[in-house]
C-alpha cells in the first residue's frame, strides 16, 4: 500500500489529507480521509517541518495498513546533507518507510539531489527526492503515477481535500 499526503493551515491549526492507494499506478485511492491538528508549530523559516510533521505523524498512526512508500509534497533533501519535511519523516519513523517527494517549485541548491519530472504536456518539472530507494526510481515511478496533467492525479486529489475543511 502506498500513501500521498498533503498539509493546509488555519493558524493555529492544520489539516492534512491523505488518499492510500494499492499501485504506483493507481488511478483509484482505496480511502481517502483528514486529520486535523488543533495547534501547529509557528512558521520558522529553514524549519518548515516542525510546522508540517505532527500533521503527517498523526495522519499516518492512523493506518492500519503496511506501507511501500510515503508521497508527500515537499523535498526529501534540500541540498547534499541538508534535510527536508520527507529526511524529518523518514527519521520519525525510524528509516521504515521509504519516502518520496514531490515538489512542484525548484529550491535552488536542491537540483543537485532531485530529479526534474516533466508529466503531461507541462514543460514545467516536478522536483522528485527520495529516501529509502533510489531518487531515479522514485522518479520514474512518480512519471508512472495515473492522471494526464503535471501533478499526479492522487496527489492533487489530497492537495484538494485538505483544503475542504468541512466548519
Amino acid at each position: 500500500m502506498l500513501i500521498c499526503l498533503d498539509t493546509d493551515y488555519r493558524d493555529p491549526r492544520a489539516q492534512c489529507a491523505y488518499a492510500l492507494f494499492e499501485s504506483w499506478t493507481a488511478a483509484e485511492p482505496v480511502h481517502v480521509n483528514c486529520v486535523q491538528i488543533e495547534q501547529v508549530a509557528p512558521y520558522e523559516p529553514g524549519a518548515f517541518y516542525k510546522r508540517e510533521l505532527p500533521g503527517l505523524l498523526k495522519a499516518l498512526a492512523s493506518i492500519e495498513f503496511p506501507l511501500e512508500a510515503i508521497i508527500i509534497d515537499a523535498y526529501v533533501w534540500l541540498d547534499e546533507g541538508r534535510g527536508g519535511l520527507g529526511w524529518h519523516l523518514y527519521e520519525a519513523l525510524e528509516r521504515k518507510i521509504t519516502v518520496v517527494g514531490v515538489a512542484k517549485t525548484r529550491f535552488r541548491p536542491a537540483e543537485k539531489v532531485a530529479i526534474p519530472v516533466l508529466r503531461g504536456e507541462s514543460q514545467n518539472p516536478l522536483w522528485v527526492t527520495a529516501i529509502g530507494i533510489e531518487v531515479a526510481f522514485a522518479a520514474e515511478k512518480v512519471k508512472e503515477m495515473a492522471g494526464e496533467f503535471r501533478v499526479p492525479g492522487l496527489l492533487k486529489l489530497v492537495d484538494g481535500r485538505c483544503r475542504e475543511w468541512g466548519e
